[in-house]
């Protein structure tokens, strides 16, 4: 089966099917299909002299000069020569010379714009494999750099891609993977070659191949940003995996061409206009979805219209001009606010950079999607780390983001996650378990950190998956989450564009909860946790419950009583001293609003001659005012002690209250009671009436209840709400 016959999206130079904005772009001709039998027959005849380029490299030699015009063509002669003597006699099960194998893998990376050493490595990636060459060999002919390539390739092949065997099958293409991508974007364009002849294959053999490619290699060439790959090879599959529906897209598709008018077209008229009268350069092409693309368009829009079988794409020189244009399409036409996503200033994780915009046709009300984007940028989507070059060109220096993510090619910040993740997982299958997971997110949302940076999270992540992706094994200390300046809780889902800020404490044996399992959405956050629970002894569980439901104190218990003074036990302290305009009335503060010195404070008389002192700003004295109750003027005496009620919030964690009580008790306070509230979602409430000595230590006993790892907030009992 051939993939171009059915994929409007093949890897390669774009084609313009509409003029720039301006004059009219000059139409370039398409570089036809490689043809596989001749080349084959040029290879069995061999009739190119040998210090000259062999006449069946023509195709990749025409790519790669159109990417690389310098490229020193020598090591693609002498790799040719030696993979072609070599695989002499070698058919493959289509019937063509094996040559024709690593020459179609060639030409595809060559069309992406790999650089010399790639193709190098490509021609000869089957030669160590399957023929009598050694690494040696190749590392003597061709240098160090091919025969690491060529040995990572080599061992991807080896790997068994059996269902049985995934988990290890994961781990070893990493470890052959090591710290350079190419070997996977070699094994990337091996795969769509097999996946374009994988006809002559019985149907059994497609459909596995195809799962395996759909599970495993496309998420990869998603990672890797190379996009025409990722494409086809959906494609592909989709032909292999379902093939009603793909028969079914293929006539959309078919009827959509047949039509008389394209809407596309016309739009596209339209924004070369509006572009040309604000003298702005750009290529205005229309850009046809992909078969999976469509298949996925009619089931989430069901009957489509001539504008959903492709996008516009703008491309211009310089990022300033992107935001130019997006400016006047949106001035000039109606745009579709909640469309607009700006991946210029937030590129995706796998280098991708392009503003997305929509905007509604006036005569009819059709939303039209747009790509904006540079030439530059354009490039990288298409073939992504493939259109990067040689990475050991890039100076070091030049390679940080200084967010945690590596721009360098060689080991991206992802490939770098999967490496730890492999090491660290407790075992095959978990990892396993948790990178289908990963692969299987295809949306990314970008969360700011308070200093400016960024985390790149999966869409659904929770603040634990946040607190592993900044900290990582650090993370297990976190006690809690701002976010967008609001207090959340670790299992808080984040949105894109959200702000969050991480509580930390300061014990470096703090233990993650195992809840925490239950809201963690990547890789990094289950496998750090899960490895850090797997290590802990088993009286960790026991203290783990109890901070997850923690008691109520009871005395003599977890809440040690208030240290004695040196000499003797401590005075109980006297409440405060209410004076009062009513002789021989009895005084009772209020428990509703605990007022203490120097509270503003006013008072009601009740049944028996008491009178009930409030603070002032108290819900229930404007309750009794409108009741018609009068005021009984009272203030404050001479004496200092107070008795008050506290409100803490903390995060669960073990020895809290002990750690919380013994401070009050530091302060001189004495606890009259004190309840706490089952958790709800990690975070607990707790409540203390508390005697003081003097009114004036109040401020300092919050502070220390605040000081306290976990707690995050104290305050006075709140008088209750009117009609409450």
């Amino acid at each position: 089966m051939n993939a171009e016959a059915v994929n409007p999206a093949s890897p390669g130079p774009v084609t313009p099917t509409a003029g720039a904005a301006g004059p009219a772009a000059p139409r370039r001709k398409a570089r036809p299909r490689i043809d596989l039998r001749r080349l084959g027959r040029a290879a069995l005849l061999g009739t190119t002299a040998r210090d000259r380029l062999p006449d069946a490299i023509g195709h990749v030699v025409e790519a790669h000069r159109a990417h690389h015009p310098d490229a020193d063509l020598d090591p693609l002669r002498r790799a040719y020569l030696l993979a072609e003597s070599s695989h002499r006699g070698q058919m493959r099960k289509s019937g063509e010379p094996y040559i024709t194998h690593p020459l179609a893998v060639t030409l595809i990376l060559a069309e992406l714009g790999a650089e010399t050493t790639t193709l190098t490595a490509s021609l000869l990636h089957d030669t160590v494999e399957d023929t009598d060459v050694t690494l040696d060999q190749v590392g003597k002919e061709f240098g160090a750099e091919v025969r690491y390539l060529v040995d990572g390739v080599t061992k991807l092949e080896k790997v068994d891609y059996g269902a049985a065997a995934e988990p290890e099958t994961f781990r070893k293409m990493l470890l052959a993977t090591g710290n350079d991508v190419r070997v996977m974007s070699i094994k990337l364009a091996d795969r769509l070659h097999n996946m374009r002849t994988l006809g002559v294959m019985r149907r059994e053999k497609q459909e596995r191949i195809a799962k395996v490619t759909r599970d495993v290699l496309i998420p990869l060439a998603e990672r890797l940003g190379v996009q025409a790959l990722k494409s086809e090879l959906e494609d592909l599959v989709f032909a292999v995996l379902h093939p009603e529906e793909h028969a079914r897209t293929r006539e959309l598709i078919a009827e959509n061409e047949a039509r008389a008018d394209d809407p596309l077209a016309a739009v596209a008229d339209e924004v070369r206009k509006v572009l040309r009268e604000a003298d702005i350069t750009a290529e205005v092409l229309i850009r046809p979805r992909h078969f999976v693309s469509v298949h996925r368009v009619s089931r989430k829009r069901g009957p489509l219209t001539g504008v959903d079988f492709g996008r516009l794409l703008v491309l211009v020189q310089e990022d300033a001009d992107c935001y130019a244009v997006l400016g006047e399409l949106h001035t000039c036409m109606t745009p579709v606010v909640s469309e607009f996503k700006d991946f210029i200033a937030v590129p995706k994780f796998n280098l991708y950079q392009s503003l997305h915009t929509a905007v509604a046709r006036a005569q009819d009300g059709q939303v039209v999607e747009v790509l904006i984007r540079t030439h530059r940028m354009h490039k990288v989507a298409e073939a992504g780390v493939v259109a990067l070059g040689n990475p050991y060109a890039t100076p070091a220096e030049e390679q940080g983001t200084g967010d945690g993510e590596r721009v360098d090619p060689t080991r991206p910040g992802w490939l770098s996650r999967l490496l730890d993740w492999q090491r660290g997982a407790p075992d095959p299958d978990t990892f396993w378990s948790t990178l289908r997971e990963d692969l299987a997110q295809d949306r990314e949302i970008t969360v700011f950190r308070p200093d400016g940076g960024t985390l790149g999270l999966p869409e659904g992540a929770t603040c634990v998956d946040a607190a592993y992706a900044q900290y990582g094994e650090d993370a297990h200390a976190t006690m809690g989450a701002y976010v967008n300046g609001r207090l959340a809780t670790m299992s808080t889902v984040l949105r894109d564009g959200d702000t969050v800020q991480l509580l930390m404490g300061q014990d470096p044996a703090s233990e993650p909860s195992r809840q925490w399992l239950e809201h963690a959405r990547t890789p990094t956050a289950r496998i750090a946790i899960q490895r850090r629970l797997a290590a802990r002894p088993a009286s960790a569980d026991a203290e783990d419950a109890t901070r997850e439901r923690p008691a109520p104190p009871t005395p003599g218990a977890d809440a040690p009583a208030p240290r004695p003074a040196a000499g003797g036990p401590a005075p109980r302290p006297a409440p405060a001293d209410v004076l009062v305009d009513r002789p021989g009335a009895t005084v009772r503060l209020a428990r509703c609003c605990t007022p203490v010195p120097p509270d503003e404070i006013t008072g009601f008389a009740v049944r028996g001659g008491v009178v009930t002192v409030h603070r002032a700003e108290c819900a229930v004295v404007a309750r009794m005012k409108s009741g018609g109750r009068p005021e009984v003027g009272v203030r404050w005496g001479e004496s200092t002690g107070c008795r008050v009620t506290l409100l803490a919030e903390s995060f669960g964690r073990p020895h809290l209250l002990a750690d919380l009580t013994e401070a009050m008790a530091i302060e001189g306070a004495e606890i009259v009671s004190a309840t706490v509230e089952p958790p709800d979602r990690q975070r607990v409430r707790h409540t203390y009436t508390v005697l003081l000595p003097d009114a004036a230590r109040l401020p300092a006993l919050m502070r220390a209840m605040r000081d306290v790892a976990g707690v995050y907030d104290v305050s006075r009992a709140q008088p209750q709400p009117t009609g409450a």
